[in-house]
């Protein structure tokens, strides 16, 4: 069915894609569960993250039929891959710090990272943790704080905690006050969202 083409259906989008961030980013790592990737897609949507990646090597990526929840992969953007070094080279050559969440003895709070600078963070399953290949092209780890028994964070907490951590940092600088996307850009991407 054809999406209607109201003057309040483009003037809401555009209000939404002024404040999508086209340079923070996630790096979905094998996540097979489609309950935790539809409530990271949904808290992508809700931080104003405008698109992700997904590096499936060892799971497929999760069938949303049926499912309500699945409703953020609509409004976020997906960029499959399979080879790590070139998804990770291509990021960095954008100007990305490349982090991964993690646990080592090097491993460092989240709250040590400017998430205001371009920034793709590795989630991955929870598992099996990161592809090793993705761990040796990415040395540096970020970790949440916690101060009960329990080690980690369910991945899709993880991610809006990281998301929101991410979105004080930017709303502080006024980054969500200005479009990140050349006015040619956002152009493409409203006629693109209209018919969603």
């Amino acid at each position: 069915m054809e999406k209607k083409r109201t003057p309040q259906r483009e003037e809401r989008i555009r209000e939404v894609l002024e404040r999508r961030q086209k340079d923070l980013t996630l790096i979905v790592d094998n996540v097979w569960d489609p309950h935790n990737v539809s409530a990271i897609l949904r808290s992508c949507d809700a931080f104003g993250i405008y698109g992700i990646h997904l590096y499936y090597t060892d799971a497929e990526w999760p069938d949303f039929a049926n499912k309500s929840s699945a409703s953020g992969k609509k409004w976020v953007e997906r960029t499959p891959h399979t080879d790590a070094a070139e998804m990770v080279g291509s990021l960095r050559g954008q100007g990305y710090q490349v982090l991964r969440t993690g646990f080592s003895e090097n491993s460092r709070p989240l709250m040590d990272f400017d998430l205001s600078k371009p920034s793709a963070v590795i989630l991955s399953n929870e598992h099996s943790g990161t592809a090793p290949e993705l761990a040796a092209l990415v040395p540096d780890e970020v970790y949440i704080p916690m101060q009960g028994m329990i080690q980690s964070f369910n991945v899709s907490v993880a991610a809006g905690l990281i998301l929101y951590h991410g979105f004080t940092q930017r709303y502080a600088k006024g980054m969500y006050d200005k479009p990140s996307f050349s006015q040619e850009e956002m152009d493409v991407i409203v006629q693109d969202w209209l018919t969603r």
